[in-house]
């Protein structure tokens, strides 16, 4: 399979592992780079990206490849613009000069981050990427050319799927029915990629089963917001109240106050926070793992 080759300025500074590492199943690292691999609205496509010299290489293959070219700046962060972060907290100052490569990825794929993050409602992540991982080794494809990523299904094969097919993957029905209404009327959602932030966010809080969590992960994959927030995680509130207020335990009330002074930028505080592995004292009780006789 031959690939299409395509040379751009890279952003200063980028760490690509940092910035692609939000695109959790759709990318992976290579030896001198990173991967990415999606089903692009014109077929699956993958994309080899690595920096030379002040230029990023961005290989592709697949029928998406020249998509995914296009694609490859945004996805990098290009427009991204982390220099305006203000300064109001020591901690939140020394992560961002220790991370300054990462920006927020801008992945235009509106649906694929829409699944993931719906498969992480109310349960642990862990299982989660299991569910995930069930779901591509059963339905997806490998990714065009040498990339070592097996694809997610397809829009239209979620489409396609009942409520009871997704049991033996660890989905109960609520969970399910929500990824199948979204799947069913992806062009709506998938038209957000062309939308301001405000008009995306409200389209997406439109949709029953897609609250402020939900919305905020998926602006931040999806659309490269540094601003979106989840609000209603289940740790994240805590980890804000303790890495820039010494308080153990928050709500989102409280979360949202403390990041008022980086308006603009909270969601890139929140990554900062969780990548540099910053928690709150753990007591309290645990998220509950998934057990088939609670379907």
């Amino acid at each position: 399979m031959t690939s299409t080759i395509r040379r751009f300025l890279a952003p200063k500074p980028v760490d690509l592992s940092l910035t692609l590492r939000l695109l959790n199943e759709g990318s992976r690292r290579s030896a001198t780079g990173m991967w990415w691999a999606t089903n692009t609205p014109i077929g699956a496509g993958s994309v080899h990206l690595h920096l030379d010299g002040d230029q990023i290489v961005a290989e592709a293959w697949g029928e998406g490849a020249d998509w995914m070219l296009e694609k490859s700046p945004g996805v990098v962060g290009v427009d991204d613009d982390p220099a305006t972060l203000p300064r109001a907290h020591d901690v939140v100052y020394d992560l961002s000069r220790k991370m300054a490569g990462l920006r927020m990825p801008r992945s235009e794929r509106v649906m694929e981050a829409l699944f993931i993050t719906i498969l992480g409602q109310k349960i642990q992540a862990s299982e989660a990427h299991r569910s995930a991982r069930m779901m591509r080794a059963k339905f997806g494809q490998p990714a065009p050319g040498p990339c070592p990523i097996q694809l997610l299904p397809t829009t239209e094969q979620l489409a396609k799927m009942h409520y009871t097919d997704f049991h033996s993957f660890g989905v109960e029905r609520k969970r399910a029915d929500i990824i199948l209404q979204c799947a069913r009327r992806a062009n709506r959602l998938e038209e957000i990629a062309e939308m301001d932030f405000a008009a995306a966010e409200q389209r997406l809080l439109a949709f029953p089963g897609i609250g402020p969590w939900t919305t905020g992960l998926v602006m931040q994959v999806a659309l490269g917001n540094p601003d979106a927030v989840a609000v209603g995680d289940y740790h994240l509130k805590n980890t804000v109240a303790w890495a820039l207020a010494k308080e153990p335990r928050g709500d989102d009330t409280r979360m949202l106050e403390l990041l008022e002074p980086y308006a603009g930028h909270r969601g890139r505080v929140t990554l900062l926070l969780k990548y540099a592995g910053i928690s709150a004292p753990k007591y309290g009780p645990r998220l509950e793992v998934w057990s088939p006789a609670k379907l």
